[in-house]
């Protein structure tokens, strides 16, 4: 194959050639209610070229491996006919390796039967707690090998097995419903998914006591974020401003993240990579054969970096930070997170409520969004904060504001990292992509709750 490959390569009249293939399967089991909904296996072969020539990208999917100079002609024809300016490429170095995965406890090892076991627990705990009107449990894995090739000398195979659990309870009083839930993942280790009989157990209890739980009277109020739902709200309302084709693009965004500009304190630090070891948005190379990095997006409150793909990086005049990933074969890779954080400061929890003589303390994401510098998010559970100390479960609240504000007023950071693989990130049509987010506890003043 490698011969094939680095055969079509040659004798094209184009700037830049790429040659992408991939190999996947994967296992989904779904239940609605107590009901097995869906179950089996899927498997896929395909690849793509990328071509650039006349000042235009050419792109062209296929589910053969045949033919493979036709693709390659194919995808720079395509680029002739787009045309345009001259695109350029930061250099990168050639890179030719092999890179195994890292896997724990292997899914692919499992039958379906075992893995259904193990989700028939969760069921019958789901629907042992009383008030309970309906549920959502969905499970994933998928193993995927892309080979990676260009016309730079770049010969990169890659393996990678992602896996993922969310499980979802509702419960019910006349017409007020409720919901609680939970979602976790890893790199390759099915084990993940066997010891989660408490959380599913605490899972549908709150599910229940929610419907007894008061709302929270709306205002500005002194907010305390768990790092899942502060490691969401850095991914979704920061870091997809740090991905340069937004930038670029945005005239608005152009004026806004500015390098040098102060965002926060100096005890905020907020970095993205996907050299952190271990994550579902971690690996070696991204989908351009760039070696991925630890980029420091802001560093002691000042931005000081963002995400780049070769273009961006050369049409910004800056370093390439290995981000261009597409979800599969059939799309091109464009700049996405990998693993989004807030670096640790110090303290604890109880460090941040401490002096806090009312406040909300917000865990766990439920839903959102954000439009440029403006945020909304809910959060799965909250709890009033009462003279130094977490008091009386509320129904969820949602939070709202300026991201920029909201960054300026996060006053305080605990030490407490804790990383949420439970999620997928979606842009430009191309979702759920694996990511990790996380943060330790922060502290925000002033952040305006929704409630009564």
């Amino acid at each position: 194959m490698r011969d094939r490959i680095s055969k079509a390569l040659k004798g094209h009249n184009a700037e830049y050639v790429e040659i992408r293939l991939e190999e996947s399967q994967g296992t989904q089991i779904r239940y609605r209610g107590r009901e097995l909904e869906e179950t089996g296996r899927t498997s896929d072969l395909g690849g793509n070229v990328r071509a650039l020539a006349g000042g235009g990208w050419g792109f062209v999917s296929f589910n053969g491996l045949d033919e493979l100079p036709d693709r390659v002609a194919q995808a720079v024809s395509h680029a002739r006919l787009v045309g345009g300016e001259r695109i350029s490429l930061t250099q990168v170095e050639p890179h030719q390796e092999t890179v195994a995965p890292e896997i724990g406890k292997d899914p692919r090892g499992i039958s379906i039967g075992e893995k259904k076991r193990v989700l028939d627990e969760y069921i019958d705990i789901i629907w042992s707690t009383p008030g309970i009107q309906t549920s959502t449990l969905g499970y994933g894995d998928r193993y995927r090998k892309v080979t990676f090739a260009n016309s730079e000398g770049s010969y990169i195979e890659q393996e990678k097995v992602d896996v993922t659990v969310g499980i979802s309870a509702m419960a019910r009083d006349g017409g007020d419903v409720q919901q609680a839930g939970l979602s976790v993942g890893s790199m390759g280790d099915f084990s993940v998914t066997q010891t989660l009989h408490d959380d599913v157990r605490e899972v549908a209890t709150r599910a229940g006591e929610l419907l007894k739980a008061p709302q929270v009277k709306g205002g500005e109020y002194t907010v305390v974020l768990d790092p899942i739902l502060a490691g969401v709200f850095i991914h979704e309302a920061f870091g997809h401003l740090s991905e340069a084709d937004h930038v670029y693009e945005s005239d608005r965004l152009t004026e806004i993240m500015v390098l040098g500009r102060r965002f926060g304190g100096p005890h905020l630090n907020v970095v993205d990579g996907g050299a952190i070891p271990g994550l579902r948005g971690s690996y070696k190379y991204d989908d351009e054969g760039t070696p991925a990095t630890r980029t420091t997006l802001i560093r002691e409150g000042e931005l000081v970096g963002r995400l780049h793909s070769r273009e961006t990086a050369a049409k910004m005049g800056e370093t390439p930070s290995g981000n261009a990933r597409a979800i599969s074969y059939r799309f091109p890779p464009i700049v996405r997170m990998t693993n989004t954080l807030i670096e640790p400061g110090s303290g604890t929890l109880q460090d941040l409520i401490a002096d806090v003589k009312e406040g909300v303390y917000a865990r766990n994401w439920y839903g959102g969004m954000t439009s440029m510098e403006m945020f909304t998010f809910s959060a799965r559970e909250a709890y009033m904060i009462r003279d130094g100390k977490v008091a009386e479960l509320l129904r969820p609240v949602m939070l709202s504001g300026n991201l920029f504000t909201t960054l300026e007023n996060l006053d305080a950071i605990a030490g407490d990292l804790d990383m949420n693989q439970g999620g997928g990130c979606g842009n430009g049509g191309q979702s759920p992509l694996p990511v990790s987010n996380g943060s330790p506890h922060i502290r925000i003043q002033k952040c305006l709750v929704g409630g009564t």
